[in-house]
Parts: structure tokens; C-alpha cells; sequence
């Protein structure tokens, strides 16, 4: 595991803190993200298809270390669009750290060389570097040529610097086992702290829909390339920023039920219900909305089909880790074996709702474009 022990104590004692005052639902993480815009338009991407008014909008320093002290969560994970693009990062990231928040900095790494220097290594931040495979399949992802270069000298620019820095990775319909356990290889040989990977969100609003894995071929997918990293030396030597369960989890052996609140997310509009990845369901005004107001049961395996093939860690590394506290001993043994890489796998939870329920058809499914979108215009 590539998780530092300093920031496994904190998040620990936080859990720990929770279950005992006997909070059932908390957040883990929280999803800031400051803006859409974006210096890149990839293939699955649903964040970036807003009109430009709302592209250009920026969540202020104030609002946005005022969500962090309302949701508590001790990681923060800002995404987008790409951070870097908005000016009072820095002053956003020195807030969280002074607050003693695990900060991660989500970035396809363009624009990193330019701005490193106004940020400082610390335990408690981290660049997190958008990569998608090595090359051919990363460029292919972000559909421009070069990114993939930019992002590995980007890499070992932060390294050289000091800093915290994991890799975050998604895989996609078409993923070849040899060639994802190469760029695992890749890096880890790079030096990075951790990887962070889980199959892709089906976006409705991405621009191509027929790259998206299916729920038990991601499955199976999972189980091949962690196979090849045993085969080639006795024992897995990659390192992944997961607990042991979300790993056992990704290769079929585990029924887990999402768990949408302990990655909330809080942008431009407010307070996203259900989660990061289902961007069309609503706000809500405050933090304690969000947690009392949103109809959680309508939302995950079986639950709803547009959670039909999600296995995206930000909805189901919460479920591993309330399984790791409520069951260690199963959680050491997955974590001295690694999952379990034949057999049967573990059922699929059940599916309650039905086709003909009025409030699943009014599910939107939007054409799949066929033009590449141009890339997002960025003052910069």
C-alpha cells in the first residue's frame, strides 16, 4: 500500500471517531472542485460540456475552505476541469494544509512546470497526475498528441522538488492486461508514492460512449493484469493508493453497495447530490443538506441504472474501508495474499428498481457525438 502511516493514522482515528459516536453516514473525502474549464477535451470526460459562462466561474478561496470546514472529511481531493488553470490555488491549498487536510491536486500536468514553485512539499499535499496508460493508450485518452511526455517530465520535475506525487489512472473499453501491467511497471519505476486506478464512469455527457467497460469484464480485466504483477515476481510489488478490500473488490470478490456519501462533492453550484460522478441530479444548499436531504437509497448497485456499471473508487473505497474496520481480519488476509485471482467471483448485488418505473425513464441518454470536441479555450 502506497499510503504514508501519518495519513493511515488520521484517517483511521477519524473512522474510528465516527463509528463510535455511532455516525452512520460521513464523508471520507472531499471531491472540491473549483471549476470545469480544462486545457483538454478527453474522450470520457463528462465535466467540460458547460456553456462558457459557467466554464469561466470560480469558487472563491473563502468558499471554498469554508466547504472543507463544514464537511470535516480529512482528505481533500480537488479535481475539475484542471486546478491549476485557477489563480488562487495556492492560497486554496496552504488554507487546507494549515487546516491539517490531506491534499490531493488532480492534474493532467500541462501546466505543472509553470506553477510548482508556488506550492511547497509538505506530507499533507500531493500531486496527483492524471495518467491513463503509457504513450499511445494516455494520448488516446486525452486525444492529443504529446500529453503523455509532458505528464512523465512533470512527474519527475515534482519528485526532483520533493513532493508527494501518485499517479491516477483510468481504464477504458479495449485495455490490454500486458499492456496496463507495463505501465504499472512504468510507474512504479518512476519513483511515484501510489497509484490511484479504477474503471471508467459511463458519463452521459462524455463526447464518446463505446469506451466504457461493462461491470464483469472490468472484473476480469482486474484480475488479469493483477495476475501478470504476480506472475513476475511471487508478490505484487506495485503500490496502489487503495485499501486491500477496494483491490479485492475491482477483481470480482467482494458484493459491495456503494457508498456515494464518503466522497461528496462540493463546485460551482454547491453541494452535488448523490456524488461526483452523477452530475444531474441536484444541489443542495449546505453540507447538512446534502446528508439529510438526498434520497441515498435511490443510488447505487442495483439501485439504479445509472449506477448499473459503476465500480468507480470514489463510490465503493468508502464500502472497503467500513468493511476493513468492521472486518480486520478478513482485510489483513486480503492485504498479506492480494485478491484472489481465480474462482468464482461474488454475486452481483440485486436489482430493485425496474425499467417501467416512471423515475428511471426519465433518465437522460444523450446521442453520442461524433465530432471531437476542440479543446477548451484557457486564458492562462
Amino acid at each position: 500500500m502506497g499510503i504514508p502511516l501519518i495519513q493511515q493514522y488520521r484517517v483511521g482515528k477519524y473512522v474510528l471517531s465516527q463509528r463510535l459516536r455511532g455516525n452512520a453516514r460521513y464523508p471520507l473525502v472531499l471531491m472540491l472542485e473549483p471549476l470545469f474549464q480544462c486545457n483538454l477535451a478527453c474522450a470520457g470526460c463528462g465535466k467540460i460540456d458547460y456553456p462558457k459562462d459557467i466554464l469561466q466561474r470560480r469558487l472563491s478561496v473563502e468558499a471554498a475552505l469554508a466547504a472543507a470546514d463544514e464537511c470535516g472529511a480529512p482528505i481533500v481531493s480537488i479535481p475539475g476541469g484542471e486546478p491549476l488553470i485557477h489563480k488562487e490555488m495556492p492560497e486554496i491549498v496552504r488554507g487546507l494544509i494549515a487546516r491539517k487536510k490531506f491534499v490531493y491536486l488532480c492534474t493532467n500536468a500541462i501546466l505543472l512546470p509553470k506553477h510548482i514553485d508556488e506550492y511547497a512539499p509538505s506530507p499533507y499535499f500531493t500531486w496527483s497526475i492524471h495518467l491513463d496508460g503509457l504513450q499511445e493508450e494516455h494520448d488516446a485518452s486525452v486525444c492529443q498528441d504529446g500529453v503523455f511526455e509532458k505528464a512523465v517530465k512533470a512527474i519527475r520535475l515534482a519528485l526532483g522538488k520533493g513532493f508527494r506525487v501518485t499517479v491516477n489512472c483510468t481504464l477504458f473499453q479495449g485495455e490490454v492486461p500486458e499492456r496496463v501491467a507495463e505501465f504499472f511497471d512504468f510507474c512504479t519505476e518512476l519513483g511515484v508514492e501510489g497509484i490511484t486506478v479504477s474503471p471508467g464512469y459511463s458519463y452521459q455527457h462524455a463526447p464518446r460512449q463505446d469506451v466504457f467497460l461493462p461491470k464483469t469484464r472490468s472484473k476480469q480485466l482486474f484480475r488479469d493484469i493483477f495476475t501478470l504483477g504476480r506472475s513476475r515476481t511471487g508478490k505484487r510489488a506495485w503500490r496502489f493508493n487503495h485499501s486491500s478490500l477496494y483491490l479485492d473488490f475491482l477483481a470480482g470478490n467482494q458484493s459491495y453497495q456503494c457508498t456515494p456519501w464518503s466522497n461528496v462533492t462540493y463546485n460551482v453550484f454547491g453541494w452535488q447530490k448523490p456524488c461526483y460522478l452523477l452530475v444531474d441530479e441536484g444541489y443542495a444548499d449546505s453540507f447538512k443538506a446534502l446528508m439529510e436531504e438526498t434520497r441515498w437509497q435511490d443510488y447505487g448497485t442495483g439501485r439504479n441504472p445509472k449506477c448499473d456499471n459503476c465500480m468507480a473508487h470514489c463510490g465503493y473505497e468508502g464500502t472497503a474501508v467500513d468493511d476493513t474496520f468492521a472486518n480486520p481480519i478478513k482485510a489483513l488476509r486480503t492485504w498479506l495474499r492480494g485478491p484472489r485471482l481465480a474462482g468464482p467471483m461474488a454475486p452481483d448485488l440485486p436489482v430493485v428498481y425496474t425499467r417501467t418505473d416512471p423515475d428511471t425513464l426519465a433518465v437522460q441518454v444523450l446521442p453520442r457525438q461524433t465530432e471531437p470536441r476542440p479543446t477548451a479555450e484557457v486564458a492562462e
